[in-house]
């Protein structure tokens, strides 16, 4: 099959209240996820990917694969067969949107009046966009190890939290040389920078509920609103408050 065809059969338009959850599931086709509204979480057994507003997710066939939304989501999405894969991408990947890629993806989902020639130049665009879009490092990977697992799993629950990893290490019976160690080996991060990830992870959620950004600093467990706005500002290229207001 050319590699220039782009399947749409069954692309879909979908509202998601918030924190409302579509369970885990897969496909036979990759997807191409854009949430025009909102800020969309997608898990997998390797990590977790957040997908704030600009932005879209490439989720591969057969991946099994969880969402949540955060703030109500518009949620749209493209199929394609399992042939077409540009970017010959292999796991969930969080991918930069081009104002015109916006505008198609819009166009195609809606499919308010288009003819047969237009959707064909609409998904000749799409292919041709996709082909040039950056990947987003946005990923939250998932330790196997269980100290590592109930380490994660307690940040993830407050990250807030200001213990440190020796202090962590305590609670899950593992030593921080052990801990830092497995942190390398599991996740490609180290404790500082995977705590640094799940925080930036938090504040794009609570930003999406429209909290303001001290509440977003405070709840997300950076030190005062200005060294959140400097973290935030250098990881999107935007400041939180520039950036909730779209």
């Amino acid at each position: 099959m050319s590699v220039s065809r782009l399947e749409l059969e069954g692309s879909t338009r979908k509202s998601l209240p918030h924190s409302s959850r579509i369970d885990w599931h897969d496909h036979s086709r990759h997807q191409l996820i854009y949430p025009s509204r909102g800020v969309l979480e997608v898990s997998t057994g390797a990590g977790t990917w957040v997908v704030p507003p600009h932005r879209a997710v490439w989720i591969p066939a057969t991946v099994a694969h969880s969402h949540r939304a955060h703030g109500p989501t518009e949620m749209r999405t493209l199929l394609f067969e399992p042939e077409v894969n540009p970017l010959r991408l292999d796991e969930p990947t969080v991918l930069a949107v081009t104002p015109l890629m916006r505008e198609v993806i819009v166009a195609l989902t809606d499919d308010a009046g288009l003819t047969d020639p237009q959707r064909r130049n609409l998904q000749a665009v799409a292919l041709d966009q996709l082909c040039r879009v950056e990947s987003l490092a946005l990923r939250l990977p998932s330790p196997a190890d269980p100290r590592l697992r109930d380490l994660t799993g307690i940040l993830t629950d407050d990250p807030a939290d200001r213990r440190t990893l020796a202090e962590l290490g305590r609670a899950v019976g593992a030593s921080e040389r052990t801990l830092s160690r497995l942190f390398r080996e599991q996740t490609g991060m180290t404790f500082p920078q995977w705590r640094a990830q799940l925080r930036l992870h938090h504040s794009l959620t609570l930003l999406a509920t429209g909290a303001s950004v001290t509440e977003v600093a405070t709840a997300s467990g950076f030190r005062s609103p200005s060294a959140f706005i400097e973290v935030f500002r250098h990881a999107f290229g935007v400041t939180p408050g520039r950036y909730a207001g779209g």
